[in-house]
């Protein structure tokens, strides 16, 4: 009857051990956000002072990141808006969510000094700007490029250009307003608007596509038999 009583014991340690698990995630991220709003650099912060403020050893946060630039970025996920939810299965409804998200986060950056202070700090160090980029930014990239094939797929774009450049014509526009160019407007319409011009494209409706000649854009041969434009 003892040993029944250890063996149901063990086997209820992992659902008591999961929530003590993330509350120290949660102290911990939180610290970190905590540290910053008092005005803390993100040189100035060491894990000592992070498992400090959090309440918890530095091998708690060692077990979780495996260095400051990881736990940066989560933290920059935890104050950031979440993630958009795709469904996987269109493609142009997700390039526009993916876009709306684009532009909530610009919003965010702007509305918070927080969140603005620390892009313009992570710029200025390269390994942790690297580690956003790989691990945020590019995973971004690739879903929305993924829903570009996808409404390619579905007849809702055409197949004969490249999806990257589709994904960037997209983009494009809303990086420039969000991140180049900071007072730029930011409007609720505006993921709609970017779709619809690209979709549309830049033509008065009753124009004919132009050629090279047209546009005066003609290649041309240097002697050594190389075509430029």
């Amino acid at each position: 009857m003892h040993g029944q009583a250890q063996e149901q014991d063990r086997g209820r340690e992992p659902k008591r051990g999961r929530p003590r698990s993330e509350a120290a995630e949660r102290a911990i991220l939180q610290a970190v956000v905590r540290l910053l709003e008092e005005g803390e650099p993100l040189s100035g912060l060491s894990i000592e002072r992070i498992a400090r403020t959090a309440g918890v050893g530095k091998a708690t946060i060692y077990r979780r990141w495996s260095g400051k630039e990881e736990l940066f970025v989560d933290v920059l996920r935890h104050i950031e808006p979440p993630e958009p939810d795709l469904s996987g299965t269109s493609g142009l409804s997700d390039i526009l969510v993916s876009l709306e998200s684009m532009r909530r986060r610009g919003l965010a950056q702007r509305n918070s000094a927080l969140l603005y202070n620390v892009f313009a700090q992570m710029k200025s160090h390269p390994k942790l700007w690297g580690a956003y980029q790989s691990t945020v930014i590019e995973p971004r990239r690739v879903a929305v490029t993924a829903a570009v094939r996808r409404a390619v797929a579905a007849g809702e774009l055409r197949p004969d250009i490249d999806a990257e450049l589709i994904e960037e014509l997209f983009v494009g526009p809303m990086l420039l307003r969000t991140i180049h160019r900071k007072d730029s407007p930011l409007d609720d319409d505006l993921s709609e608007r970017i779709v619809r011009a690209v979709l549309e494209g830049l033509l008065p409706r009753d124009a004919a596509a132009p050629t090279a000649a047209g546009t005066d854009v003609q290649p041309t041969v240097d002697p050594a038999g190389d075509t430029e434009s």
